[in-house]
């Protein structure tokens, strides 16, 4: 199969539930469902406090506007909160972002990140099990949520699922759930609902404008750019299959698409990575957004051996989606790096921050196109 398009028309007037809609993903999600003519419905935490004079992602795009009273803010894991969002979307599409996303945090926090990661799911998917029509649900998981064996070559959905660390750990118990509740509770028998039709993404490490996220090596990197500062770097040699924000995201909407149509097929795991060029080191892609930075005062290597613990190489291979729903990445690793570095560097200049992912949502749709 090859390079498909979204189709606009699944998705116009459409009624979608988007979890998670307040953070980095989910408010670019949320921008390209309002513009593809969605009616869009959200449940999230409020969008997390950002370093001033930066806004959240949710905020400085006017989402609350024009989401208008089609969103909650609230806990997944209040079954209230869930069932309420659930009742007022009616969804035909879930696609369910909402997480604790962070490695670093999940050192500290482990409780926080299990119970948001595996029981927040959970009580998303009791909350869906009654709705009386069909709904297509994605689940969003990560890359790592295999056991990661630092191997030269990439994960595919078939192999063992591990996690190190709790972020990680949560995350593949989330899709060992998924599964389980899928084989339990997707059918026809009397305990089952024939509504539901369940499938996970899994997605490289995704960059773009808009993420203001401590502990992450782009926004970290632009902060410091902006002020003129070296670029600390934590783990200069790790590899990462480095991918901009907007290819996961057509991942999990041809996902949808494609779930709704032949929900047999397609109710498993798909990996979404960059093609094998853009697994670069952490030092390579600092180095290519500094190129796009004039003036930026370089970095440095601020590696601690006795830092917790971070996976030094990890990639996927995307075959699946590619074969199954046509998907493929559209950016190679320089113009992922290039758009990033271009988005916060314009906004650091006084532009728009909607005006810049409008910019970056019509040339990854020219992408495509000119196919």
């Amino acid at each position: 199969m090859g390079l498909k398009a979204l189709n606009p028309d699944f998705w116009r007037g459409r009624r979608v539930l988007l979890t998670g809609h307040t953070g980095f993903k989910g408010s670019w999600l949320a921008l390209w469902l309002l513009e593809l003519g969605a009616e869009l419905h959200g449940l999230a935490l409020e969008p997390e406090p950002v370093a001033s004079p930066a806004q959240p992602l949710f905020t400085a795009l006017g989402l609350a506007e024009r989401l208008g009273t089609r969103y909650r803010i609230g806990d997944l894991r209040d079954p209230a909160a869930a069932e309420a969002a659930v009742a007022e979307a009616r969804p035909e599409v879930v696609l369910h972002l909402a997480a604790q996303p962070l490695v670093r945090r999940s050192y500290s926090d482990p409780l926080g990140t299990w119970s948001t990661n595996v029981q927040g799911s959970l009580q998303l998917l009791e909350a869906l099990r009654p709705l009386p029509h069909p709904c297509s649900v994605v689940l969003v998981t990560t890359d790592k949520v295999y056991a990661n064996r630092e191997w030269e070559w990439g994960y595919r959905e078939e192999d063992r699922l591990g996690g190190h660390d709790p972020y990680s750990a949560s995350k593949a118990a989330m899709e060992l759930m998924a599964a389980s509740w899928r084989s339990s509770f997707c059918g026809k028998a009397a305990h089952q609902t024939s509504s539901l039709a369940l499938a996970t993404a899994r997605a490289g490490n995704v960059i773009g404008g808009g993420d203001w996220a401590a502990d992450r090596i782009v926004p970290d990197a632009m902060r410091a750019a902006a002020l003129g500062l070296p670029i600390t770097v934590r783990n200069p040699g790790s590899i990462r299959p480095w991918q901009h924000v907007l290819e996961p995201l057509a991942g999990y909407l041809q996902l949808a698409e494609q779930l709704s149509v032949d929900p047999q097929r397609h109710a498993t795991a798909y990996n979404f990575g960059p093609e094998l060029d853009a697994n670069r080191s952490v030092r390579e892609l600092v180095e290519h957004l500094l190129q796009h930075w004039p003036g930026a005062a370089g970095w440095c290597d601020a590696s601690d051996p006795a830092a917790p613990h971070e996976a030094g190489r990890l990639h996927l291979v995307a075959d699946r989606a590619h074969l199954q729903l046509g998907w493929k990445p559209r950016w190679t690793f320089a113009t992922t790096a290039a758009r990033t570095a271009e988005w916060y560097r314009r906004v650091n200049q006084g532009e728009s921050p909607l005006a810049c992912c409008l910019a970056d949502l019509q040339a990854y749709g020219a992408a495509v196109d000119g196919h």
